[in-house]
């Protein structure tokens, strides 16, 4: 005969959530924040990541929530961390699929293109993550995502790679590789803002796309 422990509040009822937190491993509830913070992020971007509100997504109440997050910003924190993560993931799989021997000068270049592609892209299919991605509370700091190690960890590393590989291929003058990374993210970064959330928001798709080729071969002039 199986039996199991009810939780009853003060009115008599049973507490069902509190039954449900009691069967979880270790770790489910807060990977469980996460994600539900992350789906919020999804849909409304870093302001709707609250904490309460993960907590009834998940199916736990607020005060089980704060066992695993001090407050509403140290969850922003984790789910910022999760969206710089997928968006690392989309331009580590775009560089992937680019064919060509590491240090070919045209295999080079095409990862270059494929890095701005991924980034612009992530911008445009998930403004919510892409917006979440950069709102990390002050009073943490940028790093890699939980777990995250190597070239994927974030997608600045992934930049950092491809500019290296340029100058191994004698595209880039090792004499301007130093620090060269953040005026070209610089300028990717904002046109992906002002094409989602700026004055370029509204203009046609061919005309995103001519702005998109001038701006990566605007760079890649800036390079050679």
């Amino acid at each position: 005969m199986s039996t199991s422990l009810l939780f009853v509040t003060t009115d008599g009822s049973v507490d069902e959530m509190a039954e449900g937190r009691r069967r979880r491993p270790r770790g489910a509830v807060r990977d469980g924040l996460v994600a539900a913070g992350l789906e919020l992020a999804r849909s409304g971007g870093p302001g709707a990541v609250v904490l309460r509100e993960a907590a009834r997504n998940v199916g736990v109440v607020p005060n089980a929530a704060y066992r695993h997050f001090a407050d509403r910003d140290e969850l922003l924190a984790a789910v910022c961390a999760q969206a710089m993560g997928e968006l690392a993931g989309r331009m580590a799989a775009d560089v992937a699929r680019v064919r060509g021997a590491y240090g070919d000068a045209a295999a080079a270049r095409r990862r270059l293109h494929a890095i701005f592609r991924a980034y612009l892209e992530f911008a445009r299919a998930e403004p919510g993550l892409f917006a979440t991605a950069f709102s990390l509370p002050h009073q943490h700091a940028y790093g890699a995502r939980d777990g995250g190690a190597g070239p994927d960890a974030n997608p600045l590393d992934q930049l950092r790679a491809v500019l290296d590989e340029l100058v191994d291929a004698g595209v880039l003058d090792p004499g301007r590789r130093a620090g060269i990374e953040y005026p070209v993210w610089s300028t990717v970064h904002g046109l992906a803002v002002l094409a989602g959330q700026g004055p370029l928001r509204d203009v046609p798709d061919a005309t995103r796309r001519r702005f998109e080729e001038s701006t990566r071969a605007f760079i890649e002039w800036g390079l050679t």
